[in-house]
């Protein structure tokens, strides 16, 4: 049976009665704010404490009416026959409290930046790349999340060489991080005349949504060149050169924008860039914290084949967690929660036992 830490439950309990104190004393907006945040991102775990001790509170009383002796039978029978389920629900909101009180990743509230790029299989990865773009498309329409395509390359076939979007809503990358990896397909391509399977594979990396505050990118450090936009011909050719590539020197990183507008290109590859100079600052810190980090769930190695889809059979098979499903065209169309919070239960089960070591 885990036991919660009494001494740090009571500590956030005092915190968040302070934090409501502060709010109601008047405080100037932007103070307001700051403390509205933090409240906030205490409230889960504050009702789920509050209501644990409701339920141990509950359950002593009847543990000591058994043993009263003024007490009648009746009341000691009654006491009897609801303490087998007072316990077992006990034991639920202690491991719910137990997941709650485990450090929060602090990019988990944050969107994303979503890139995909055609591996392995020719036209056939384009395509491929292009379906994975919709799935994630249509799950971000069902979670009510923004999602915006920042840099799209597409495939002599369809689909897309690559595509960079944006995905922004309430913990888009508490979910999403889960993606990063490569995706392999197994189907008969369109052009395949004998019927034989072909595999093909694309890389997908979700990478928190960085703002000018979690990371400082020093003007010295880029270089922006900017070039005439390609276009499809006639007048929708880019006379101008608004097309725009912003380079950071110590580490390499190149991104590109090619929309109409330069101001927009500009704050576009920033915003790419900003996310993954955060996503190298990220994996240093975790990296350093734990050796075996690349063994973890949710790590975002994008060398690690992560799931396959096969279409013949109608399965999809995640392969971190052993898990197949049989819906592989409900997933495809976005129906992604029952992998999603597989992943997100087996990234808390294993936390939850690295806090019992």
């Amino acid at each position: 049976m885990a036991i919660l830490p009494e001494q740090t439950m009571t500590e956030i309990l005092r915190r968040a009665e302070d934090l409501h104190a502060q709010m109601a004393s008047g405080p100037d907006h932007e103070t307001y704010a700051r403390i509205a945040a933090e409240y906030s991102s205490l409230e889960d775990v504050v009702a789920g404490i509050r209501a644990y001790r409701a339920n141990e509170r509950e359950l002593a009383d009847l543990r000591q009416l058994l043993v009263d002796p003024t007490a009648d039978r009746e009341m000691r029978d009654l006491a009897a026959s609801e303490i087998d389920e007072l316990e077992e629900r006990l034991e639920g909101l202690r491991s719910e409290v137990m997941i709650l009180l485990l450090p929060k990743d602090a990019a988990d509230a944050k969107g994303a930046i979503l890139e995909i790029r055609a591996g392995t299989g020719g036209s056939e990865a384009g395509l491929f790349a292009g379906d994975l773009f919709r799935m994630y498309q249509r799950y971000a329409d069902a979670r009510g999340w923004r999602i915006e395509v920042l840099e799209a390359s597409e495939g002599e076939a369809g689909g897309y060489r690559e595509v960079v979007a944006s995905v922004k809503g309430v913990g888009v990358f508490s979910r999403m991080k889960f993606e990063s990896g490569v995706h392999r397909v197994q189907r008969v391509p369109a052009t395949e005349s004998q019927g034989r399977i072909h595999t093909s594979a694309a890389t997908v990396a979700v990478l928190p949504e960085a703002e000018e505050v979690d990371i400082d990118i020093r003007p010295e450090d880029i270089r922006i060149d900017t070039m005439r936009a390609s276009g499809s011909g006639g007048q929708h050719v880019n006379t101008t050169d608004s097309a725009v590539r912003i380079t950071h020197l110590p580490t390499g990183i190149m991104v590109t924008s090619s929309e109409k507008s330069q101001h927009q290109n500009r704050a576009r590859a920033m915003q790419v860039l900003r996310a993954r100079l955060f996503d190298i600052e990220r994996n240093r810190v975790d990296s350093e914290r734990s050796a075996d980090r690349r063994a973890q769930i949710g790590s975002g190695d994008r060398s690690e084949r992560i799931r396959t889809y096969n279409f013949p059979q109608g399965r999809v098979t995640d392969h971190r967690i052993n898990l197949t499903l049989y819906k592989l065209d409900r997933v495809i169309e976005g129906e992604m929660d029952e992998l999603i919070d597989a992943l997100v239960a087996d990234d808390q089960a294993a936390r939850l036992a690295a806090v019992g070591n």
